[in-house]
C-alpha cells in the first residue's frame, strides 16, 4: 500500500520504542516505575469530574468549531488573572481537543509547501512532524547549555524564510524557562520578518518559585502575529479529557477556525463544561505544584548525590539529567524496573541526557530513587 512518503520517513514516534519494551516487561509480570510519558497519575479534582458528568446531554449533537462562548470567556478570565492581559473571548480564543492536535495541525493553516518552520531541538516531536506533513521545511535550533531558545540562535537567512517559529517554555524535555527578555527578542524578530510566533505554554502553571513569563504578556492584548497554546492536561490532571485552548492574533484564530471547520476536531461540549470548571479555579493547581515539587526534590537529590548534573529543570513536568550514554543508562534503568526516556529521542542536542516525567506518585518516586541509586552505583 502506498502511504505519504513524509509519514514513512518520520518513522515510529520516538517514545513508543521505550513503551513497547516496557509493555513487554509488564506482560511478563515485572513491576515498573514509569517516568517515560508525561501523564500524571494524581486524580482529576472531583469538581471537574462532576462538571463533566452533569453536562453529558440526553441528546448528543455536534459541538461548534470555536467552542462554547462560556468556555472562551472563562479562558479569557484566566488569561487576565494569570498574565494581566485582556483578550477578546469572541475573536482571540479557540477551544481545542488538547494542545497536541492543535500544534500538529497549525502549519496546515499557515504554511505553503517548502516554507520554513523553526523549532527547538531537543523538543516536542510534534512541531517538526506536523510541519513536515504540512509540506514545510524544518529548521531545528539545537539547544545546549541552559537549553533556552534565543533569537540569535536562528541564522538571519533562516529568519528571512521562516513562516512559523515554535518555542516551548517551560521547555519539554529540559524544564528550562525563557525569560521575558528572551521571549521579547524572539517576538521582535518575528514581527520584523512577518513570522508567526507560536508558543507552546502547556506547562506555564507548573513551577516552584516565580511564575514563568508568557508570550501573552509580551505581545499584549492585540497579540499581533502571536499564538499561545494552553492546556489543562498537566495544570488540572486532564490528559484524557483532551482539553486545551489557543489564544492569540484574531486573524490567526480565524484561520485556525476555518481549518478546523473542515477537520471536525471541535471538543465535545461536556468536556468543555469540565474545562470551564478547571480554568475557573486556581487552588487545585497550587496543590498540584506542591506535589510535583516534592517529586522533583526526591529525584533531583538522588542524581546529585551520584554526581550527575540536573540541567535546567526549573519548571514544567520533567527532570533533565546529564548521564553520558543516554541509551545505555536508559537500558540499564529499564532492566532494573525504572522507565525513563533517552534524550536523543527528542532530537539532536538530547544525546547524553535522560528525561524523567514526574508522573508516578511521591512514594513511587522515593522507591524509584533507591533503585536508581543502586543501579547507577554498581560497577
Amino acid at each position: 500500500m502506498k502511504i505519504n512518503p513524509v509519514l514513512a520517513n518520520l518513522g515510529t514516534y520516538p517514545i513508543a520504542l521505550v513503551q513497547e519494551r516496557a509493555r513487554a516487561m509488564r506482560a511478563a509480570g515485572e513491576r515498573l516505575v514509569d517516568f517515560s510519558i508525561g501523564d500524571p497519575r494524581e486524580p482529576t479534582p472531583p469538581f471537574i469530574r462532576e462538571a463533566l458528568r452533569d453536562a453529558v446531554p440526553e441528546v448528543s449533537q455536534y459541538p461548534t468549531t470555536r467552542g462554547l462562548l462560556a468556555l472562551r470567556r472563562t479562558v479569557a478570565d484566566y488569561v487576565r488573572r494569570r498574565f494581566g492581559v485582556e483578550v477578546d473571548p469572541e475573536r482571540q480564543v479557540l477551544a481545542t481537543t488538547g494542545s497536541k492536535e492543535a500544534i500538529f495541525s497549525t502549519p496546515l493553516a499557515f504554511v505553503a509547501r517548502d516554507e520554513v518552520i523553526v523549532c527547538p531541538s531537543p523538543g516536542y516531536p510534534i512541531y517538526a512532524r506536523g510541519g513536515a506533513l504540512a509540506g514545510g521545511r524544518i529548521h531545528e535550533v539545537v539547544l545546549s547549555g541552559d537549553f533556552v531558545f534565543r533569537a540569535e540562535m536562528v541564522p538571519d537567512g533562516v529568519w528571512e524564510q521562516a513562516r512559523i517559529v515554535w518555542t516551548c517554555s517551560p521547555h519539554n524535555p529540559s524544564g528550562s524557562v525563557m525569560s521575558r527578555a528572551d521571549i521579547a527578542a524572539v517576538y521582535e524578530r518575528c514581527r520584523e520578518t512577518d513570522t508567526l510566533y507560536c508558543a507552546d505554554e502547556c506547562y506555564v502553571d507548573l513551577y516552584e518559585d516565580e511564575p514563568p513569563p508568557s508570550l501573552i504578556q509580551v505581545a499584549g492584548s492585540g497579540m499581533e502575529g502571536a499564538l499561545v497554546y494552553l492546556s489543562l492536561s498537566k495544570r488540572s490532571g486532564m490528559t484524557g479529557y483532551r482539553s486545551a485552548a489557543v489564544v492569540g492574533d484574531p486573524e490567526a484564530i480565524d484561520a485556525l477556525a476555518a481549518l478546523r471547520s473542515s477537520t471536525g476536531t471541535a471538543p465535545p461540549e461536556f468536556t468543555q463544561a469540565a474545562a470551564i470548571a478547571a480554568w475557573s479555579d486556581d487552588e487545585h493547581v497550587e496543590e498540584r505544584r506542591r506535589i510535583f515539587a516534592a517529586k522533583r526534590a526526591v529525584l533531583r537529590r538522588v542524581f546529585e548525590d551520584l554526581g550527575m548534573d540536573v540541567v535546567a529543570s526549573e519548571a514544567g513536568l520533567y527532570l533533565w539529567v546529564r548521564v553520558g550514554d543516554d541509551l545505555a543508562v536508559t537500558e540499564r534503568l529499564l532492566s532494573d524496573g525504572v522507565v525513563v526516556s533517552p534524550g536523543r529521542a527528542f532530537g539532536p542536542g538530547g544525546e547524553g541526557f535522560i528525561r524523567l516525567a514526574l508522573v508516578p506518585g511521591v512514594e513511587e518516586c522515593v522507591e524509584a530513587a533507591e533503585v536508581v541509586r543502586r543501579c547507577l552505583t554498581r560497577s
